[in-house]
């Protein structure tokens, strides 16, 4: 008898464990939606966002920007819906986000997509075209805000999240979690070791990916997926000159590509795959490690110099060259999400709750509780501030000056330099040590140099919590936080085993990076770069464990102040493209070097055109390039610039004349046989509407023979055909001799106008173009550039008397 009770207890525990385990495994319902739209700004001319280079500006596309949204909505509530959007940008920006949600609301006529449920989260590529992040510190290195490039960014958002609200159907989700190995190393490792709980870790970056898979409720039909996984995007360097999405957007090309149908064009499929930020403030895809490029040897650890400079102590991926790492790193985050996708099998339920909440913080007047702090003593944050490392940059781009990580004392010319900015005050100086203060952009006014209200935002989608956080957060920090907003969900009765945190790093906002108490003691670029104090991260602490106990309970929070806009208030010194010329007897769309008349797999195929400047229109959800084949009596496109393997290049030919070359890398696995190809470009004539395109074709070519192997090689030699210029400066000068002649008659800084508006355009030709930023002109493209603005401004004033 007493057996049998035994055995009856454990069958019902038995029972009761299954029941547990399937309702917990149970399916539960959303409203989901999945859209993916354009983004790509302008490929030639502007500078890049991410390195603050200015020598390193557009010259072609490598791969289009894509706004990935997704919309997941409770059933039964219809204001409870949340948006996320991964953008293949640097960062998302306050500009960006506010006149995002104002054109969904225009469009719907409703407040159903708002401030609060909108989140947006840059992938952080260094590679794509700057200038629309409206405060001073982000665009002065792109000579200012670029409207067309915001246009872009905010119209593709939009419209991606307008498809995702039109896709909307029944659906679930799964999620599962899993660890990518080998591709992410620490870039401060000499500040992670600083902190006190770092042996609580394995490692001193995060492993650890989450992916989301999104279906249809009877799971027949795949809508999409999202992953979280932290590393920098830095794979192409500062000397990329190609619009890139870097390895995030190479990982969402791959699975886009598995997941639609044969023969889709990149962009153009219902399936959308997001590779999400997360904290990467501290990583870098840069596997070598830090090396000093003129001896090999390690960098010095503590300072990243080699023989006391930043320069020449460079990190390099694990790749022959930077195009081949952003492949190899792409890859393997593409194949963890491959795997935990296709063996998802846990349901985000959690009752289908759907919930979020939002505020605005003023960073710079917090007062944190020593509940939250390091040091156990209730502290405040400072006034916004960047320390002399931040000038040093990091081993994935080195600074141009004379300034080196762990710095954290002060020097009496930058002292000087920065003086004529703003002068910390005393206080400030005290509150931000041990940071050494090299500019104060917390007191530069009259215009925004970095925002100092920020949003904090939360997401419930079952049992899985988004944290969109606006800056880049360190390894620990991150940690850090995700143990505070647990605490938080265990105190209110939330916390179930089940229960997951992700972070949604360089969201709606952008204010540098976050960094733990003890790693901004390093005073590293990182922690240089921590706007607000050694006592940031235990600020974020605070109030997301508010903001976590009040969605935990069902209760309001209150908005906050609301955050600087600076539509209308920004700065721009961007000069419009020159009007497109040509030689004598050349044609727009006449050939300058055609393709040969057959080719082998592994080889690269390239024409060029006498074309004009792709700024004159961005081709949104369009292409620039095609690669064609000929099918049944007709050329069927069957690659277009959004295609890794495909290049878009251009180059200035002397003043207004413009080179447009196409470059095809053939797969070894290409088919080969007697099937025709061509390649063919598309750009907009300057002073034409659309529709008025100048387009080329090459001959067509044949595929045959046997492989001559691959590698990407052919990218870097794309590289030096664009550093190489169309010509030397003499020849230059010899094919103007009679602006020559005016050179010798006329004085640059007299004779031409400091500052001429046109349009929104403020021109400050002699200081921005031809005299500042001595470091632009040491570079001989950019020289070019600025001679033939120097020569075609000379070219305008003879022509009107002067």
């Amino acid at each position: 008898m007493t057996i049998r009770l035994h055995l009856s207890a454990i069958v019902l525990i038995l029972s009761l464990i299954s029941l547990i385990k399937a309702k917990q495994n149970d399916p539960g319902q959303f409203l989901v939606g999945a859209g993916i739209y354009d983004i790509t700004g302008q490929v030639a001319e502007i500078g890049f966002m991410g390195y603050a280079v200015p020598k390193q500006r557009g010259h072609g596309l490598l791969q289009r920007m894509r706004s990935r949204a997704f919309i997941i909505g409770d059933v039964n509530k219809e204001e409870n819906r949340v948006v996320y959007v991964s953008a293949d940008n640097g960062m998302a920006f306050q500009i960006i986000k506010t006149e995002v949600v104002d054109r969904l609301n225009k469009t719907l006529g409703s407040n159903l997509y708002n401030d609060k449920n909108v989140l947006i989260s840059g992938t952080h590529t260094h590679s794509t075209p700057g200038g629309t992040g409206g405060t001073a510190l982000v665009d002065i290195t792109t000579f200012g805000f670029v409207k067309e490039n915001w246009e872009a960014c905010v119209n593709g958002i939009v419209q991606s999240i307008m498809l995702a609200h039109k896709n909307l159907q029944l659906g679930r989700i799964k999620i599962n979690v899993g660890q990518v190995d080998n591709a992410n190393i620490n870039r401060s490792p000499a500040s992670y070791l600083n902190n006190v709980d770092r042996g609580e870790y394995k490692d001193n970056t995060d492993h650890e990916m989450t992916v989301l898979r999104f279906e249809s409720i009877d799971g027949k039909t795949e809508i999409g997926m999202i992953n979280f996984y932290p590393v920098h995007a830095v794979s192409l360097n500062n000397t990329n000159l190609l619009v890139a999405g870097d390895n995030k957007g190479y990982a969402s090309y791959l699975f886009e590509k598995l997941k639609n149908p044969p023969g889709t064009l990149p962009g153009q499929g219902s399936f959308v795959a997001a590779f999400g930020q997360s904290n990467e403030g501290d990583v870098s895809p840069n596997l070598m490690g830090p090396k000093c490029i003129d001896t090999g040897l390690p960098c010095e650890f503590y300072t990243s110099t080699c023989n006391g400079k930043t320069e020449k102590c460079i990190a390099f991926g694990p790749g022959n060259n930077m195009y081949e790492s952003n492949v190899i790193i792409g890859q393997r985050q593409y194949d963890v999400a491959k795997d935990l996708y296709d063996n998802a099998q846990v349901f985000l339920n959690g009752n289908s709750i759907v919930n979020f909440r939002h505020t605005y913080v003023d960073m710079q007047t917090i007062n944190v509780s020593s509940r939250f702090t390091s040091t156990g003593h209730n502290e405040t944050t400072c006034q916004a501030a960047l320390g002399y490392s931040f000038a040093a940059g990091t081993t994935d781009g080195p600074g141009d000056f004379d300034f080196t990580q762990s710095t954290n004392s002060t020097n009496p010319f930058w002292q000087f330099v920065a003086a004529f900015l703003a002068k910390p005050t005393q206080q400030q100086i005290q509150c931000q040590a041990p940071k050494p203060i090299l500019l104060d952009v917390g007191l530069i006014k009259p215009i925004e140099w970095v925002p100092f209200v920020l949003p904090h935002q939360i997401f419930q989608i079952g049992q899985l919590f988004m944290v969109g956080v606006p800056g880049e957060f360190s390894t620990m920090s991150g940690r850090r936080l995700k143990i505070t907003i647990q605490q938080a969900l265990q105190d209110a009765g939330t916390w179930t085993p089940d229960s997951h945190i992700v972070i949604a790093g360089l969201s709606n906002s952008y204010s540098h990076y976050i960094t733990t108490y003890e790693e901004y003691q390093q005073q590293r670029y990182e922690g240089a770069s921590t706007l607000y104090g050694p006592h940031t991260l235990a600020a974020y602490q605070q109030t997301f464990y508010d903001l976590s106990m009040k969605l935990a309970r069902n209760e309001s929070v209150p908005s906050g102040p609301q955050p600087f806009d600076m539509r209308g208030k920004t700065f721009s010194f961007v000069l419009p493209p020159i009007p497109d010329g040509l030689p004598i007897n050349k044609n727009f769309g006449d050939i300058f070097t055609d393709v040969d008349p057959s080719y082998k797999p592994g080889d690269t195929v390239r024409c060029s055109w006498w074309g004009a400047n792709p700024r004159n229109d961005l081709f949104t959800e369009k292409s620039y390039l095609y690669v064609d084949r000929f099918i049944n009596q007709t050329w069927v496109p069957i690659l277009t610039d959004g295609d890794i393997e495909t290049r878009f290049l251009w180059r200035r030919q002397i003043i207004d004349n413009s080179i447009i070359t196409v470059e095809w890398d053939i797969p070894v696995t290409q088919q080969t046989g007697q099937d025709l190809y061509r390649l063919r470009h598309s750009v907009l004539l300057s002073g034409f509407k659309n529709g008025d395109f100048e387009s080329g074709s090459s001959i067509g070519w044949t595929i045959g023979g046997s492989s001559r192997g691959t590698t990407l090689s052919s990218l870097m030699k794309a590289q030096d055909y664009l550093s190489t210029g169309s010509a030397d400066m003499a020849s230059i000068a010899n094919s103007h001799s009679s602006i020559v002649t005016s050179v010798n008659r006329h004085n640059l800084g007299t004779v031409m106008p400091k500052i001429v508006y046109v349009g929104t355009y403020a021109w400050r030709v002699e200081d921005i173009i031809c005299g500042g930023f001595a470091s632009v002109l040491s570079q001989q493209i950019n020289s070019y550039y600025c001679l033939d603005i120097y020569f075609a401004w000379l070219a305008v004033l003879e022509n009107s008397g002067h």
